[in-house]
């Protein structure tokens, strides 16, 4: 019965899981020309696909977000025209 037990709780575990999708952290960046009308429709896209924006940047025109793939793809496709640096944040070392 315990077996059991175990296998229905992580069922329902993985559907859930399956459900809310995996989101990433990652940078979305734009070439200073870019308008912000176009950064804000973005950061609207992710919070719209359940995503979270993590910060904002000021020195660069950009911003850092956790999404699901799915959200990644629409945004990318929207800032096409202004050329939108879609990359997986990561840990920079120095050597």
């Amino acid at each position: 019965m315990k077996v059991f037990s175990f296998v229905i709780a992580a069922l329902t575990l993985a559907a859930g899981v399956s459900a809310v999708g995996i989101q990433k952290s990652v940078l979305f960046t734009y070439p200073r020309e870019t308008p912000d009308w176009v950064v804000d429709q973005a950061k609207k896209a992710i919070e719209e696909a359940g995503g979270l924006i993590t910060h904002e940047y000021t020195l660069i025109k950009g911003f850092a977000a956790k999404v699901g793939d799915k959200a990644i793809g629409t945004v990318s496709a929207m800032g096409e025209q202004y050329k939108v640096l879609v990359e997986e944040d990561q840990e920079v070392r120095i050597a």
